[in-house]
């Protein structure tokens, strides 16, 4: 049986994790949060670990799009200006 090759980063976000668009704010965070519970108890095998950590990049990635935007919203709604970051 041949070994199995890892897939790029850009492969696994792009594939992998379509379905992390699909999600709201909360569900993507607590799903976030509970990653993080699992990888910080070291429960995991290593191939495990690696796509924990990158369905949780997907998912803080989506989570900050969801913030960026109702930041954007509320700026608008409010006439202020957009801070510098």
């Amino acid at each position: 049986m041949p070994k199995q090759q890892p897939k790029t980063e850009a492969a696994a976000a792009g594939d992998e994790f379509a379905d992390v668009k699909e999600l709201g704010y909360e569900e993507a965070r607590d799903e976030l949060a509970r990653i993080v519970s699992t990888l910080e108890a070291g429960s995991v095998s290593l191939e495990e670990s690696m796509r924990l950590w990158e369905r949780g990049e997907a998912l803080a990635k989506h989570c900050h799009t969801w913030l960026d935007d109702a930041q954007e919203r509320v700026q608008r709604l409010t006439g202020d200006e957009p801070a510098d970051d």
